[in-house]
């Protein structure tokens, strides 16, 4: 009786190990596929960061992003998991500057994006419609009418018309801030944070002056290569989470609005 006992359980547990086999062989068949969202919470949400991948622009390059993501271990090829490295620029789609970006003396002193204020990058945001025949200039901010009290700003521009972040290719001739504009804003308004639509808050032509002058108080945060498609202008609830990297004068960052 006790052999035939031991001899059921040697059954079962040899049909049990196939039936695992069996299991972790089958292919997922009734698997979806993943869809990429844009809005949550029934159009409450938006999710305003543009998703890292090769095709996207990469600064000065015809080439864009290249390859971002590498898998050094493989279930296919008999590993246990799959594991990934990246590889990209500290300043690749959306992304934050910090003071250290432009001031050698801000780097030397660890302002990284890691010192960037949480508060500033979190909280009631105004996103407004810029003209679309020119660069960002005193005179354009001035005839934004932004209200004092207003401490997030996102400057929706030329560049989401023309749909830039969605090109491989580098273009210089994006919209952004001249230093004159820089210049006025630092001086007649409120704004603690400055967001744009292309890979630069600067104008290719004036790049330097530009950030130094948003850069140089320690105080406004530089969001830079927003998705500002398909949103209407309006006051909003405004999250940015960047990647907290020590000694990074740039990281991507994760931004949503809410409203």
């Amino acid at each position: 009786m006790a052999r035939t006992m031991r001899r059921v359980q040697i059954l079962l547990l040899l049909q049990l190990c196939k039936w695992v086999i069996t299991l972790e062989a089958r292919p997922l068949a009734d698997v979806p596929i993943a869809v990429t969202r844009e809005f949550y919470g029934n159009g409450r949400i938006f999710d305003i960061t543009h998703r890292i991948n090769p095709e996207m622009p990469s600064w000065d390059s015809k080439n864009g992003v290249g390859q971002v993501v590498k898998l050094v271990a493989s279930m296919k090829n008999g590993s246990n998991d799959n594991l990934s490295e990246m590889k990209f620029s500290s300043h690749t789609g959306t992304h934050v500057d910090a003071p250290s970006h432009f001031f050698e003396e801000y780097y030397e002193a660890g302002y990284d994006t890691s010192t960037l204020d949480m508060k500033t990058l979190n909280g009631p945001a105004l996103l407004v419609d810029v003209p679309r025949n020119s660069n960002i200039t005193a005179e354009v901010v001035k005839s934004l009418k932004i209200p004092k009290g207003i401490h997030r700003v996102l400057f929706r521009t030329l560049n989401t018309d023309r749909k830039l972040m969605f090109k491989k290719e580098f273009d210089s001739s994006y919209v952004g801030f001249l230093s004159d504009g820089a210049k006025w804003l630092v001086q007649n308004t409120d704004i603690k944070l400055v967001g744009l639509d292309y890979l630069s808050v600067a104008a290719y032509t004036d790049l330097v002056q530009t950030h130094r002058v948003l850069l140089k108080s320690r105080e406004i945060v530089i969001v830079e290569g927003l998705k500002l498609d398909d949103i209407k202008p309006g006051l909003y609830d405004l999250h940015c989470l960047p990647m907290r990297v020590l000694g990074a004068e740039g990281t991507p960052t994760r931004c949503i609005l809410m409203g």
